[in-house]
């Protein structure tokens, strides 16, 4: 590890020599990028209450910053001035960057990651491949194979380990390990994934990354017991109560694979008869609170991930329900 000071500009892959001869050492090849998002300012009723830095302007300066140290990121300019598409090696990679700039005092809004395609010399789509080491104890191993086929995965190797253990080696799209690893963590997290990027093959067809839809809030406000409680018969709520909501903010996993829409807020209204209920507590099921991960790998192509310092929310691209439904319509 070397520190260098006193030299302005200075960038990786930069050749220090003297200046008698001054000769640049090649740069070595670095793996471009397969999957990119967009960063964006955060537009939501929400914003700016959480968020030290919440303009374009600190956005841009941020990510454009993170390239003097990130040789494997890419960052472009879109024809909105408020959106960023930033490009990299793979998922973990990028919600490294957003949980970073979080911890920081950012509040901007994400998009679902999405595959960065070529095209070969005969004119014909390529993807990305990877290949996947799953190391799952014996009793999973139908079930990782059943999951990771459904995502194009092509089962390579599988061989028994020590301990009761099978090792799984699988070619699969990179987009195909998008949203797994919640699924796996169904081995009870005894279960072991590493990848490598393998170059990029054929285009292997649609994978259907989410078959649930959303339970989206109705109105603006705060959620109340009242209506949570007749909320969590469509889903699983991501929420609790007492807690801000609006319009188009996306508060669960509804059950059916349609969006719902919802509203939380809704009180119970008194009246002059009691009914032999009327004084029991309502009971909710405990919100399932997703961590960033979970969030990024939830989110639809339709949906926002919004990012604060204190919070993060999921809400649909378009927050009017009526514009919304005009938006599917068209396409």
């Amino acid at each position: 590890i070397v520190a260098i000071s006193g030299i302005a500009d200075i960038h990786i892959g930069d050749t220090i020599c003297a200046p008698e001869n001054p000769v640049a050492i090649p740069f070595q090849k670095i793996s471009e990028p397969t999957l990119s998002m967009n960063f964006m300012v955060n537009d939501s009723p929400l914003a700016g209450q959480e968020g030290k830095f919440i303009t374009s302007r600190h956005l841009r300066d941020r990510l454009f910053k993170e390239l003097n140290t990130d040789v494997s990121l890419r960052v472009e300019e879109t024809e909105s001035p408020d959106c960023y598409k930033v490009s990299g090696r793979g998922e973990l990679h990028l919600s490294v960057l957003v949980e970073n700039m979080r911890r920081e005092g950012y509040e901007f809004a994400v998009s679902k990651a999405e595959v960065l395609y070529h095209t070969d010399e005969n004119g014909k789509k390529t993807e990305p491949m990877e290949i996947a080491y799953v190391d799952v104890p014996d009793e999973f191993t139908g079930t990782v194979i059943d999951k990771l086929s459904q995502r194009k995965g092509e089962l390579v190797n599988m061989k028994p380990i020590t301990g009761g253990y099978t090792r799984l080696e699988f070619n699969i799209p990179s987009r195909g390990l998008i949203g797994y690893r919640g699924d796996f963590m169904t081995t009870k997290g005894n279960g072991i994934i590493n990848t490598i990027f393998n170059g990029y093959a054929p285009y292997r067809g649609e994978i259907a990354y989410r078959k649930l839809g959303s339970l989206i809030a109705f109105e603006s406000g705060e959620s109340v017991t009242y209506g949570l409680f007749s909320a969590q018969d469509r889903g699983t709520l991501f929420i609790g109560p007492g807690e801000k909501v609006y319009a188009g903010m996306v508060i669960g996993s509804c059950a059916r694979a349609e969006d719902i829409e919802l509203n939380v807020c809704k009180k119970k209204h008194l009246t002059n008869t009691r009914s032999s209920s009327a004084d029991e507590a309502l009971t909710l099921v405990p919100p399932k609170v997703l961590s960033l991960e979970q969030a990024l790998d939830f989110i639809d192509v339709d949906e926002l991930l919004e990012v604060t310092p204190e919070s993060l929310r999921i809400r649909k691209r378009i927050l009017d329900p009526t514009l919304r439904k005009r938006a599917n319509m068209k396409k």
